[in-house]
């Protein structure tokens, strides 16, 4: 049996937790000692080893998928990592998935959402292997019994007992409250995400529901397929037409961690209906959610139902049962190009991190982690010049030709158009404070002549 992980979504609803260039999936949200993906991870371990696992995911995200495998202590192959060019929703990416697959021939396969919340595992896994029977006819889709109307997921209804299962009569989209109510008092299943099928099975329904996206992967080209493949979810372009669907109800506490409503579910409340973490103090108020820095003390007095996150360059305030429209606020975040939809103060890269902490005019300000034995690429910038300060380890220094080392306490410059390297040869994190000086000091100011992860253009 093999799995697949979806890796490639953005999360929008969680802003300003999750953005772009780290999504919710990878964030370790309070009290989590895991991201999310490394609990998907390790939750596909208990179905089979880890060269039997595919991710698909995009270029932006495959050194996190990787770094948090690594975290975890395992070594990953990584041509398991399968590299969407552009996100075409959830049918071509499993169809992605599926496809490589076949190339060793033929098997059982579960699909999983990176970004799922599930406490018990164990009766999950246990499921999923009693199920796998159906898979010589059926394409299974797994549904989770409701324990409250909820307006966030989609439903779908069984009809005619299959063994471990049933047949699907029809998948229902997500609902008003009173048609939610209705759904739960009827029997629906919340529709989890979770898929398991025969390869071959999957294909042949595929070709028979979706020529689009059949014919489109018959293409050699990678980037010819995706800028070809229609935009489409594995819902609306295989399991609401095939006849060969069935569910199984999972009687588990589940969750998608689709809005920060959700986190009502997830997280223990005080008498009051208040989930807060860091001491914060609340006066007559009731059914907050606050979620905020560590370093920060927060009151609230006399308010309800109010949603309080708050990041260092973000603030988000919203009503309960209002989160869903935090994707509005991020589109129109996008719309005016503010960087705070794409990136937090730390931004993670395959060798460490960087964090910004403070910026003007014609100067930035950051905090460099280097991780041991990892090395940033060889590169130059054209429009800024850079100033090292070693705060912890040692750090290898390459400019132009020069090679030399730089030990806590010490500085070194880097004059723009100069040809440079930062390395960490010891075996502890190296970090270093950086002040870029210029008058253009974006990210896309990188000449890489050499890289240890591929990114040279």
């Amino acid at each position: 049996m093999k799995t697949i992980i979806l890796a490639g979504g953005n999360g929008t609803r969680l802003w300003p937790l999750s953005r772009t260039y780290y999504p919710k999936q990878f964030l370790k949200l309070k009290n989590m000692d895991r991201s999310i993906f490394q609990m998907s991870f390790e939750r596909c371990l208990k179905l089979t080893d880890s060269d039997q696992i595919y991710i698909v995911t995009n270029a932006n995200y495959k050194f996190l998928v990787l770094s948090q495998i690594e975290e975890l202590g395992y070594k990953f192959n990584e041509n398991n990592v399968l590299i969407e060019p552009v996100g075409k929703n959830t049918l071509p990416a499993i169809y992605f998935g599926v496809k490589e697959i076949q190339k060793q021939g033929e098997d059982k396969v579960a699909v999983f959402p990176s970004d799922n919340l599930i406490k018990d595992e164990l009766t999950l896994i246990n499921i999923i292997k009693k199920g796998l029977s159906l898979t010589s006819e059926y394409l299974i889709t797994f549904g989770v019994k409701p324990y409250k109307p909820h307006t966030g997921y989609g439903y779908i209804k069984p009809s005619d007992p299959l063994g471990d299962g049933y047949k699907v009569s029809e998948f229902k989209e997500k609902p008003d409250y009173d048609t939610a109510l209705s759904y739960m008092e009827n029997g629906y299943l919340w529709n989890s995400g979770m898929f398991m099928f025969r390869t071959d099975v999957f294909t042949e329904e595929v070709k028979e529901h979706c020529q689009e996206v059949y014919q489109t992967f018959n293409l050699k080209d990678i980037n010819e397929m995706f800028e070809k493949a229609p935009s489409i979810s594995i819902d609306y372009g295989i399991m609401e037409k095939s006849q060969r669907v069935a569910v199984i109800p999972l009687d588990i506490k589940w969750s998608d961690l689709g809005s920060f409503d959700a986190f009502y579910d997830e997280y223990p409340s005080d008498e009051y209906g208040n989930i807060k973490f860091n001491g914060d103090i609340l006066l007559e108020s009731n059914n907050n959610l606050l979620y905020t820095g560590k370093d920060k003390s927060v009151a609230l007095i006399g308010v309800n139902d109010l949603i309080v996150v708050d990041e260092k360059d973000t603030l988000l305030i919203c009503k309960k049962n209002y989160s869903q429209k935090v994707k509005d606020v991020v589109d129109k975040l996008k719309s005016s190009k503010n960087q705070r939809v794409d990136f937090h103060l730390t931004t993670y890269r395959p060798w460490g991190s960087y964090t910004i902490l403070e910026e003007g005019l014609f100067y930035k300000i950051k905090r460099i982690t280097v991780l041991p034995g990892k090395k940033l690429s060889y590169q130059l910038h054209h429009h800024r010049s850079e100033h090292w300060i070693v705060v912890k380890g040692a750090a290898k220094v390459t400019i132009e030709d020069e090679e030399y080392f730089v030990r806590s306490g010490e500085s070194t410059y880097v004059q723009s158009g100069y040809k440079h390297r930062l390395e960490n040869p010891g075996r502890v994190q190296l970090e270093v404070i950086e002040v870029q000086l210029g008058e253009y000091l974006e990210e896309d100011d990188i000449v890489r002549i050499e890289d240890d992860f591929g990114r040279c253009m």
